[in-house]
C-alpha cells in the first residue's frame, strides 16, 4: 500500500481532462514531506503558502485569543496569485512553446 493510493483525485480532470488551479497539490505536499523541496516547487509553486495558509488556519483554532482573519485572508490573495500564475504558465506558455 502506499500514500498515493490515499490522494484524492481531481473532479475536473477526471471528467473534463482539464486540471485545476489545485492539481499536484497533494503530491507536492508529500514532496515536501520528503524533503524534496525542489521537485515540489516546480510540481506546485504555491505548495510553500499552502503549508503557511493550512498552518495560519489550525492556529486560528487554536489560539481563539488573536485574530488570524486578517492574515489568513492575505494568504488567500497571495495564493490565488500564485496558483493562476503558474496555472497560466504551464498551460498557455510552456504548452505552447
Amino acid at each position: 500500500m502506499d500514500i498515493e493510493d490515499f490522494m484524492l483525485t481531481c473532479p475536473s480532470k477526471k471528467f473534463l481532462g482539464i486540471e485545476c488551479l489545485g492539481c499536484g497539490a497533494q503530491r507536492a505536499i508529500l514532496l515536501v514531506f520528503e524533503g524534496k523541496f525542489s521537485e515540489a516547487f516546480q510540481l506546485y509553486p504555491a505548495v510553500y503558502t499552502l503549508l503557511l495558509f493550512l498552518f495560519i488556519l489550525g492556529l486560528s483554532f487554536t489560539d481563539r485569543k488573536r485574530k488570524y482573519g486578517k492574515i489568513l485572508m492575505i494568504m488567500v490573495v497571495v495564493n490565488l496569485i500564485i496558483m493562476i500564475t503558474s496555472y497560466y504558465y504551464k498551460h498557455f506558455y510552456i504548452h505552447s512553446h
